[in-house]
């Protein structure tokens, strides 16, 4: 069998504030809840399942997801609607733009307890020929 991501845990202040704010951004489902986890997933079958852990125990992550254009078009939308602080560069010295790279289109903004979260539309170093 080949390997595959299945799932990973996503530390939160509250599992639902964090999987709700992902969900809605990206206009995904919340497809399970059980124990401490409330679960989100992706195109891909992979879940990102948020666990509610005391603050002073999370560490910040960074999780790039690969949008298609459309699903970045609505995304950018309500990340400006919303007013939510984005940025085109992982430094955020470039604050209310998005990218270009490698041909696509890509955005950065925080989640609701400081994980890095990342857009794009082109994987880095472009497509495959």
């Amino acid at each position: 069998m080949s390997v595959e991501l299945n799932h990973t845990i996503v530390h939160a202040r509250d599992n639902r504030e964090s999987a709700e704010f992902l969900a809605d951004l990206l206009d995904l489902q919340i497809t399970a809840e059980w124990g401490p986890f409330v679960a989100v997933e992706l195109a891909n079958g992979v879940t990102l399942d948020f666990a509610t852990v005391p603050v002073d125990t999370i560490t910040p992550q960074h999780y790039a997801f690969l949008v298609s254009e459309e699903v970045f078009d609505a995304a950018y939308a309500r990340i400006v609607r919303r007013g939510i602080e984005h940025y085109a560069d992982p430094q955020r010295r470039r604050p209310g733009e998005i990218n270009h790279n490698d041909g696509g289109r890509g955005v950065y903004f925080m989640d609701p307890v400081g994980h890095a979260m990342e857009l794009i539309t082109v994987p880095y170093g472009g497509w495959p020929s």
